[in-house]
């Protein structure tokens, strides 16, 4: 699979990137949280989120894209991506007003993978939250406030997370937050 395949409607994705060489693109708390309301207002619409994990350099979505019934151009791709431009352009031109500073924020590419697989899924999403802990942020996975986990956790408060799709493979909360703890092997990443 390349970074550069198209996205198409009723997939699940993994979209990722970092900050322009070794810039940081959260500095605060306000900074993931105007993130966050970006992304519910352009990624929302035309996509489930899965899961996300915001960290100081980069961040990580699993999202399905909706069956949208009309697409401008008849060019999925085309019009998600304007989607994902819109989001990453907006957080950055105010990121970049409020820091003084110029310049792309973010790597000029957005790294996509399409998951097809139940078990890479899975795996997946273990990743995703967990990747506080593998960079050293946090020892324990429910100590980070920017990613989703903690709204898995807390199931019976509302959410803009798609949790149920994920739930799935999980007959509890505490199946959920033991696997969350267990070791997986990343044998993807390898493939990235």
């Amino acid at each position: 699979m390349s970074n550069k395949e198209s996205f198409e409607l009723g997939y699940v994705y993994h979209v990722y990137t970092h900050g322009n060489g070794k810039d940081l693109i959260f500095r605060e708390n306000e900074n993931y949280r105007y993130f966050l309301d970006k992304l519910l207002k352009y990624i929302a619409p035309i996509a489930e989120i899965y899961a996300y994990c915001l960290m100081p350099n980069h961040f990580h979505l699993l999202l399905r894209f909706k069956n949208l019934k009309s697409i401008p151009d008849n060019d999925e791709h085309k019009y998600l991506m304007k989607q994902f431009s819109n989001f990453l352009n907006g957080y950055a031109k105010a990121y970049n007003k409020k820091y003084s500073r110029k310049g792309a924020l973010f790597l000029d590419y957005l790294k996509r993978k399409r998951v097809d697989d139940e078990k890479y899924l899975k795996k997946l999403f273990h990743y995703i939250h967990n990747n506080p802990v593998s960079h050293g942020f946090v020892e324990v996975i429910d100590v980070w406030k920017y990613s989703s986990y903690l709204s898995y956790i807390n199931f019976h408060k509302e959410s803009k997370i798609e949790r149920k799709e994920m739930m799935q493979y999980f007959d509890t909360i505490k199946d959920f937050v033991e696997y969350h703890k267990s070791n997986v092997e990343y044998d993807f990443l390898t493939k990235e």
